[in-house]
């Protein structure tokens, strides 16, 4: 509790603690994938690419298909790149002030991650298939076999690890609105130089119990905390 409480502080200015943010499950989930598409790029470049002995020139392992090896190659650099970008999001969300950006950065985590589990789904399959029917005279020497299956294989896991930020993404989004954060404009008070009591719901101030617990779930449900206290993991 303590190290999500520190985490969360960086939005009222306060020190950013790098071994909570590492803790936190979409953290977790965001390197994995950043990881997997790491291996698959990697292993289809450097060994995805192969001929026949009495060939120079060398043609895709998933059945000389140009496509597939395309295709995994795309996929996996731009992965890479998406996960880079989110996680500096992850970063920065805490210091986002603004309820509509902090909306709009939750629902574009939502629709890229759940538009990358379906990508994976598609090129999982279109690889599996292609390597399925791969020639044995193809690749007489069975170079590259061990790569091919590593791409397949990682393709299929991250089918799912996409699918979980695309989950916990909307589980923080359903905590935002379950809190009415998304009708109104988010205040930081240690910013208001007056030193005004925050008003939230009707006008209460803090002192109010409607007030405080206006203020308390508009601090804490999508500053990149409260969403996970209430999570079991």
């Amino acid at each position: 509790m303590e190290g999500m409480q520190a985490y969360g502080a960086g939005k009222a200015g306060g020190a950013f603690d790098p071994v909570t943010f590492l803790q936190q499950p979409q953290t977790i989930l965001r390197i994995v994938s950043w990881l997997f598409s790491i291996v698959i790029f990697g292993c289809i470049t450097n060994e995805g690419y192969i001929n026949r002995p009495t060939e120079v020139e060398e043609y895709c392992i998933f059945n000389r298909n140009q496509n597939a090896c395309n295709y995994g190659v795309f996929m996996g650099s731009m992965a890479f790149l998406c996960c880079v970008v989110f996680l500096a999001l992850d970063v920065y969300f805490p210091q986002i002030s603004s309820v509509k950006d902090r909306k709009k950065a939750v629902l574009a985590d939502i629709g890229v991650s759940a538009f990358w589990s379906f990508m994976w789904f598609v090129g999982f399959c279109f690889l599996a298939n292609q390597w399925q029917v791969t020639k044995q005279e193809d690749n007489p020497l069975k170079e590259g076999g061990d790569a091919a299956r590593a791409a397949i294989t990682f393709s299929f896991f991250s089918i799912f690890t996409w699918a979980g930020l695309s989950f916990l993404a909307f589980q923080r989004y359903k905590l935002g609105a379950d809190s009415a954060l998304f009708s109104q404009e988010y205040t930081d008070p240690s910013q208001d130089a007056a030193g005004a009591p925050y008003t939230s719901f009707g006008g209460g101030d803090l002192e109010s119990p409607s007030g405080g617990g206006g203020q308390a779930n508009s601090d804490a449900a999508f500053d990149g905390t409260a969403g996970y206290q209430r999570q079991d993991y």
